[in-house]
C-alpha cells in the first residue's frame, strides 16, 4: 500500500507538535532544567574571552603589564576548560534526555497498536509500522539528543551576545546585525523545501521497508515462482525513489547552509570595515574592534548550529507528524468503561442475536441477520462455501470487529460489555492461519501466561503434540525459527492446537483447525476434542464435513446467511445446499483415491 506524504503545514502546526513532543519531557523536568543550566553556563561563558580580549588589547599591552595579561590568560584558560566541563555534562544529559524520551515514544506507540482494532492492521502494512516504531522514533531521539534542548541554549547564547554588542558599542552591532533580515529570509525561503524534502524520504522508505518485509516473508513463493529479477527490480526502482529523495534533500541543505555561511562572512567583513575606518579615525580602540570579531564569530555560531538544527527539527517534524497521526488513531474496538461481569458458575452460552456485519460502511453485508445459539457443552458447526461468512462469526464472537446490528452474549451477557482479557480468556481459539513466535517451544504454547509447564506438557499430550516435541533436539526446550518454520505444517498446528487447550477454555473455536494436516493427525486431533469438548461450548468452522458429523447443530452458511441448520442426518434428508456440499466432497475423495 503507498503512503502518501502528509501535506504541508503551516508554522502553527509546528509549534503544536513541538509543544506535543516537549510533554514527554515532564517526567525528566530536573534533568532537563540541569541541561538548560549548564547550556545556560557555557552561553554566559561565551561572553568571557571577547571581554578579556578588549581588556588585553586595551589596557594591558598599551601598559606593558605582563602581570595583568597573565592574569587575563589564566582567566582565558580556566572559561575555556569551564566551558568544557559544562559542554560534557550538557551533552552525557541531553542524550539521556533523548535516549528516555525514544524508549517511552516506543513504548507508548506499541501499547497503543496493541490496542487498536484489527481493521488498522488490514490497511497498514507491516513495514510502514515498522518504520514508526524504529525509523521515525530514533529521529525524535536525535531532535531530543542534539535538538530542543540545545535550541534554548543557541538561542540563549545569540540573546546575551546580541546583548553584550549593543551594550559595548551599538553602532557595530547594527552593522554585525545588517545582514539578519537576509538569514530570516533564508531560513523562510528554503524552510516548506526542507519540510517537504524530508517527508518525502520518511514515505520512501516505508514503502521501502514494507515491501522488503513482504517479499523477505514470502521468499518461497518468490523463489518457486521464478519472480528474483522481477522482485530485483521493484526493489531498485523502491530503492532508487529512496535515494532520489535523499539527495533533493541534500540538495536543499546544500544551498541553504552555505548561504548562511556565505552572510556571516558579508557580516564580518562589514565590520572590519566599519570598524577599521573608525579605528583609523581614532574612534574605536583595537581592543573593541578584536572583541566584536570574537563576539560575531560567537553570534553567527549558533546560528549556524540553528541552521543544521533547523533540517533535523524538519525532519523530526515529518517524523511526529505520522507518530502522532498513529497515536492518535481511534481504539474503534474500546475496553468497557465498567467491565460486566459474567453470571457464576461460567456456563459458556454463546448467542447471536440479528446480527449484520460488513467490512466498510458502503460494502457488501457480509453477514446477514445471523441468529443461533451455541448450548453450554454443545458442538456448534459452521459450513459452506469460501466467503460465505464462517470465519467473520468467529471474528466477531473474539470481538475483533464489532457487528453493525445485533448482538452477541456470552451467558446473557453482551460481550461489548467484557472486558478482552475476560472474553478472550473464554476462548481458546485454533486459528487456519498459524502463527507461531520465535522462542522455544514450551514458551510458544504458554505464551508467557500464568500457565504451569505442567499444564502445557499434558495440553500437548492430549493433542498429540508430544511425539514430535519430544524427537526435537531440545524438546520442550527447542528454539523455533521465524513463525515456526523448521516444523511442518501439521506440527505447528498440533502446537497451536496445545496452546489453546493449555487455559482450559469454556469455550472451543476451531477456525479449520484440520485443514492442513494429515489423516493421521487429523484422527490424533479428533480424539481429542472429542474428549475436551464434554462440558465445553465448541463451535467448529469446518472444511472437511467429515469432521463434523457427530456436531450438535451444523449451519449452513450461504451468502452471508444462515440457510439450512439441523444434525447431519437431517441436513442429509433436506437435499438442499449442505447435501450438495457433502457429495460434491464425498466426490472430490472418490476422485482422489
Amino acid at each position: 500500500m503507498a503512503e502518501q506524504s502528509p501535506d504541508p503545514t503551516v508554522a502553527s502546526y509546528d509549534l503544536a507538535l513541538l509543544g506535543r513532543l516537549l510533554r514527554y519531557l515532564r517526567p525528566y523536568r530536573w534533568q532537563t532544567l540541569s541541561a538548560l543550566a549548564l547550556l545556560l553556563g557555557g552561553a554566559a561563558l561565551a561572553l568571557v574571552g571577547p571581554a578579556l580580549t578588549q581588556r588585553a588589547l586595551d589596557v594591558a599591552i598599551p601598559r606593558h603589564d605582563t602581570g595583568l595579561l597573565a592574569t587575563l590568560a589564566g582567566l582565558y584558560l580556566a572559561a575555556l576548560l569551564l566551558e568544557f566541563g559544562l559542554e560534557y555534562g550538557q551533552t552525557l544529559l541531553t542524550t539521556y534526555l533523548g535516549q528516555r524520551v525514544m524508549y517511552d515514544l516506543r513504548l507508548g506507540l506499541f501499547g497503543h497498536l496493541q490496542r487498536l482494532a484489527i481493521p488498522f492492521f488490514d490497511r497498514n502494512p507491516v513495514g510502514r509500522l515498522m518504520t514508526r516504531v524504529t525509523s521515525d522514533v530514533e529521529t525524535l531521539n536525535e531532535m531530543f539528543a542534539s535538538g530542543v534542548v540545545t535550541v534554548f541554549g543557541d538561542v540563549f547564547t545569540l540573546i546575551a551576545i546580541m546583548l553584550m554588542m549593543l551594550l559595548v558599542d551599538w553602532r557595530l552591532a547594527l552593522v554585525a546585525f545588517s545582514v539578519m533580515p537576509f538569514v530570516w529570509l533564508t531560513a523562510r525561503v528554503f524552510r516548506r523545501r526542507v519540510r517537504e524534502a524530508f517527508s518525502d524520504i520518511r514515505v520512501r522508505l516505508a514503502r521501502l521497508t514494507s515491501y522488503l518485509q513482504e517479499h523477505l516473508s514470502g521468499m518461497p513463493v518468490v523463489q518457486l515462482f521464478g519472480r528474483e529479477a522481477a522482485s530485483a527490480a521493484r526493489f531498485a526502482e523502491l530503492n532508487d525513489e529512496h535515494l532520489e529523495a535523499h539527495l533533493r534533500s541534500i540538495t536543499v541543505y546544500a544551498i541553504f547552509f552555505p548561504v548562511v555561511e556565505l552572510l556571516t562572512a558579508v557580516s564580518l567583513a562589514l565590520l572590519l570595515w566599519y570598524g577599521g575606518v573608525r579605528s583609523i579615525g581614532g574612534t574605536l580602540t583595537v581592543g573593541v574592534l578584536a572583541a566584536f570579531i570574537q563576539l560575531t564569530r560567537r553570534f553567527f555560531q549558533p546560528l549556524q548550529d540553528l541552521a543544521e538544527k533547523f533540517n533535523l527539527l524538519q525532519s523530526a517534524m515529518a517524523s511526529s507528524e505520522r507518530i502522532f497521526r498513529t497515536l492518535d488513531e481511534p481504539i474503534t474496538i474500546p475496553e468497557p468503561a465498567k467491565p460486566a461481569a459474567l453470571p457464576a458458575p461460567i456456563r459458556g452460552e454463546v448467542r447471536f442475536e440479528h446480527v449484520w456485519f460488513r467490512y466498510a460502511a458502503d460494502g457488501p453485508w457480509v453477514l446477514r441477520d445471523v441468529s443461533f445459539t451455541a448450548a453450554p457443552g454443545a458442538t456448534v458447526a459452521l459450513v459452506g462455501h469460501t466467503g460465505a461468512g464462517k470465519t467473520t462469526v468467529i471474528s466477531l464472537l473474539l470481538r475483533f470487529y464489532e457487528p453493525e446490528r445485533g448482538r452477541i452474549t456470552v451467558d446473557g451477557v453482551d460481550i461489548r460489555t467484557l472486558s478482552f482479557a475476560t472474553l478472550r480468556g473464554l476462548i481458546g481459539f485454533v486459528q487456519q492461519d498459524l502463527f507461531l513466535f520465535t522462542g522455544d517451544v514450551l514458551r510458544n504454547v504458554v505464551l508467557d501466561a500464568p500457565v504451569p509447564e505442567t499444564t502445557a506438557r499434558d495440553a500437548a499430550r492430549r493433542v498429540g503434540a508430544d511425539r514430535f516435541i519430544e524427537r526435537l533436539p531440545a524438546g520442550y526446550a527447542h528454539v523455533l525459527g521465524e513463525r515456526g518454520r523448521s516444523l511442518s505444517v501439521g506440527e505447528r498446528q498440533l502446537l497451536s492446537f496445545a496452546r489453546a487447550l493449555a487455559r482450559d477454555p469454556r469455550i472451543l473455536v476451531l477456525d479449520e483447525a484440520t485443514s492442513s494436516v494429515d489423516a493421521e493427525a487429523e484422527a490424533q486431533i479428533q480424539r481429542a476434542i472429542a474428549e475436551l469438548m464434554a462440558g465445553r461450548t465448541s463451535i467448529v468452522v469446518a472444511h472437511r464435513l467429515s469432521t463434523i458429523l457427530h456436531a450438535d447443530d451444523i449451519l449452513v452458511f450461504h451468502h452471508g446467511a444462515i440457510r439450512e441448520r439441523g444434525t447431519h442426518r437431517e441436513l442429509l434428508a433436506r437435499r438442499g445446499l449442505y447435501e450438495r456440499l457433502y457429495r460434491l466432497q464425498l466426490g472430490r475423495a472418490a476422485g482422489a483415491a
